[in-house]
């Protein structure tokens, strides 16, 4: 566990090959676009978000975001590395850190292809020969707009996340570099898992991955991302952003846990629009980040789409963690299932945030939410704020919320079973946790729960 600890919390020696002046210009957006040599049209939705962005305010609910200037941020830390197919031919300084985190390792042993993104840009980069054959696309973002320009600009910040939508979706639009892109063709089914990692290395650094995902009809796939950062007294900004189109028949999962350190601020944005008889499972873990925005979004805008979310938050010293779903069910027979999971430690805040849209048209549509918050110590705040708007004529929607404390007679009970307190209050913690923690990759849910054994050391 404590290498665990010091590859999170340590960052690499890596000097990188430019670091952009802090702030935001016109300058900045025009370097990141130049060293891309990306297509007009993507330097053009810069520049229209970069407008967009005087005019939208930053967000006025949730957590306060007074410890964010935005002035002090660097938008693009670009390393000093190609992108690379081979992990031998990474830098060894960076190689070593993706090392540490098991990355290659958990390709060998049962990934269909890896990304590994380092600060602003893509380092590496594999997808196994028989998928490519079956036309499976799975590259860089800045490599998917030049070499399939067509599709992308097609998906890229459009009907799902357009450019407008928030303030942090517009920044985000500005000054976005590397991330995922991803096509299944129709019928195809991707069995086993393909997955990125996401590590921001530079102090008061920010990472803006982009990540569109098109399933096309009656296709399958599981995608997994994974996130860390360093720790610094400094304040670091993510922002990314993730686009899943599933179109007729098709199904995604996504799985997503994201352990960005305590001086981050993770205000991501996460969407699918899902087409009729297609499914969306979202698997998320949110941990690290002193304050986190984070609300991912389904569209069932077709018959009978189905969408299903599990999350689980972890709240600790210092941190808010404001998480949640929306689903919008503007169709007939739709469905959403909604679970979360939530602990409050040492002071730390959990919020609950979630919304339900019925339209006119989601006629025999139903959806149910589970709340559950565990709260352990008298310090620590939990909350859940659910919102339903409905307007279907025939809507079944039931919401239960349940918030709990650490009970004495628990901690006695397995302290009879020759548990100390702490190992006691890891096992209950662990257990509440195990219905979500078992939809995880093994090695997903082996680290997850090793964290939140970090997290609670000290805090209890």
């Amino acid at each position: 566990m404590d290498a665990l600890r010091d590859v999170l919390e340590t960052a690499s020696s890596h000097v990188p090959k430019y670091t952009a002046p802090l702030g935001l210009s016109c300058e900045v957006i025009l370097r990141i676009a130049s060293s891309k040599n990306e297509p007009e049209w993507v330097t053009e939705k810069r520049l229209k978000a970069l407008d967009f962005l005087a005019e939208k305010p930053m967000p006025n609910f949730g957590p306060a975001l007074d410890g964010l200037d935005l002035e002090s941020i660097s938008y693009f830390v670009q390393p000093d590395s190609k992108e690379h197919r081979t992990w031998d031919d990474v830098p060894e300084e960076i190689r070593s850190t993706f090392e540490k985190l098991g990355i290659p390792e958990s390709e060998r042993n049962g990934l269909a292809g890896v990304g590994a993104q380092y600060d602003s840009e893509i380092v590496y980069h594999s997808l196994q020969k028989d998928l490519a054959d079956q036309g499976v696309v799975f590259l860089n973002m800045d490599v998917a707009v030049r070499e399939h320009p067509d599709l992308v600009r097609e998906h890229f910040m459009m009907s799902c996340v357009p450019v407008h939508d928030h303030y942090f979706a517009a920044l985000h639009a500005a000054v976005w570099s590397g991330g995922t892109f991803i096509y299944v063709p129709k019928g195809v089914k991707v069995t086993i898992p393909l997955q990125a990692y996401f590590r921001m290395n530079a102090e008061r650094g920010g990472q803006f991955e982009h990540t569109l995902i098109i399933a096309d009809e009656g296709s399958e796939i599981h995608y997994i991302e994974g996130c860390s950062a360093p720790k610094y007294d400094s304040a670091a900004l993510h922002a990314g952003c993730v686009e899943i189109h599933v179109k007729k028949g098709a199904a995604v999962r996504y799985t997503s846990i994201e352990n960005w350190s305590k001086n981050t601020f993770n205000l991501n944005t996460k969407r699918a629009l899902v087409d009729e008889d297609g499914t969306i499972v979202w698997v998320n873990g949110n941990m690290g980040s002193g304050v986190t925005m984070l609300y991912p979004m389904s569209v069932l805008r077709g018959a009978r789409a189905k969408s299903d979310f599990l999350g689980v938050a972890f709240a600790g010293p210092g941190q808010n963690q404001d998480t949640g779903h929306k689903v919008a069910l503007v169709a007939p027979n739709t469905t959403a299932n909604v679970r979360s999971k939530s602990i409050a430690v040492g002071g730390g805040v959990s919020t609950y945030r979630g919304l339900v849209k019925a339209t006119k048209g989601a006629v025999g549509a139903s959806a149910t939410i589970t709340c559950d918050t565990m709260i352990l110590d008298g310090e620590s705040r939990a909350m859940t704020i659910p919102i339903v708007d409905d307007s279907a004529p025939d809507f079944s929607v039931t919401h239960e919320a349940t918030v709990g404390k650490l009970g004495d007679d628990q901690l006695a009970y397995l302290a009879t079973r020759g548990l100390n307190p702490e190992a006691s209050r890891r096992a209950i913690v662990n257990g509440f946790f195990d219905p979500i923690v078992q939809q995880l990759p093994l090695e997903y849910a082996v680290e997850f729960l090793e964290l939140v054994g970090l997290e609670m050391e000290g805090s209890l």
